[in-house]
């Protein structure tokens, strides 16, 4: 199945009433009028006045699987969505409003050809994303940031050889030593974090805090964003939910599982609906977590 909602615009359904923001503490507001049709009524998200603001975007079928596992052929995002255009709209439209997208390897590995920009996810607005960003004095293109704790990476990898976009690897020094073995691109930094065997979500987070940036976008995979949701970093999340049902035993692959870990004493964390969208039988909701 591909072309899924082709040219479908996110029709907003629902939107919770919100108190007046001042510009100074928000990224976006109204779309450039080539956007605009596929997204109607703004995008807009809250900065955090101490920290970077970290937003977490999936598609996930309707019994809560977000990713196939990396022995399946195919195991992106887009086997989830039936690579359904209205969804890789919303993905380009965050990603143009980020100072940095953060992938794990895993996420890498599976986007062979992928480079973590909004032109390559809808090349026919690939103007448009460059005008708005500009419009909001942002960087051409947003950081790409590549979690990894063990460095086992491609160093040929499209998304690590697109020569405008900076990389950042993010490794323990275990895995900068293995990639010290291997020739990447002048675009591409090791930051190495510690003797441990994971990278850590604070750690991370100060990594995001040196590149300047105000506004963060976590792509996962969900071993990794429920690392940095476990850490209550997580600021807001936009769920698309695609009408498949898997209809088998996905449990690792669900949403925010962090294996041999939980949020401590019982407890989740709760979150508001804050915007409902539709295109076609896609639905797009978008929820912020109590801090």
């Amino acid at each position: 199945m591909t072309g899924r909602s082709e040219g479908l615009p996110l029709e907003l359904l629902w939107s919770a009433a919100e108190g007046p923001i001042s510009e100074a503490e928000t990224r976006g507001g109204p779309l450039p009028p080539q956007l605009a049709q596929r997204f109607e009524g703004g995008l807009s998200i809250k900065l955090q006045p101490d920290r970077p603001t970290i937003v977490g975007n999936f598609v996930s079928s309707l019994d809560g699987v977000v990713a196939l596992g990396q022995s399946e052929a195919n195991s992106g995002g887009g086997e989830i969505s039936g690579f359904s255009d209205a969804d890789r709209c919303m993905m380009a439209l965050l990603r143009c409003l980020a100072d940095v997208v953060v992938v794990g390897a895993g996420t890498l590995r599976v986007g062979r050809r992928h480079v973590w920009n909004a032109a390559h996810l809808q090349p026919a607005l690939a103007d448009a994303f460059a005008a708005w960003r500009s419009e909001l004095r942002l960087a051409p293109q947003p950081t790409t940031i590549v979690v990894t704790a063990s460095g086992d990476l491609d160093a040929k990898h499209s998304g690590l050889n697109a020569p405008d976009v900076p990389v950042i690897v993010v490794t323990t020094q275990a895995g900068a030593d293995r990639l010290a073995a291997l020739s990447f691109s002048p675009n591409v930094r090791i930051e190495a974090l510690g003797e441990g065997s994971r990278v850590p979500a604070g750690a991370l987070l100060e990594v995001i805090r040196d590149t300047g940036a105000r506004l963060a976008l976590c792509e996962g995979g969900p071993h990794l964003f429920g690392e940095i949701l476990r850490a209550r970093l997580v600021d807001e999340l936009f769920l698309t939910l695609a009408p498949q049902v898997i209809g088998r035993d996905a449990t690792d692959h669900r949403l925010g599982f962090v294996e041999g870990t939980s949020f401590g004493g019982g407890h989740g964390r709760w979150a508001t609906l804050s915007s409902i969208r539709r295109a076609g039988d896609d639905l797009f909701l978008r929820y912020r977590f109590e801090l």
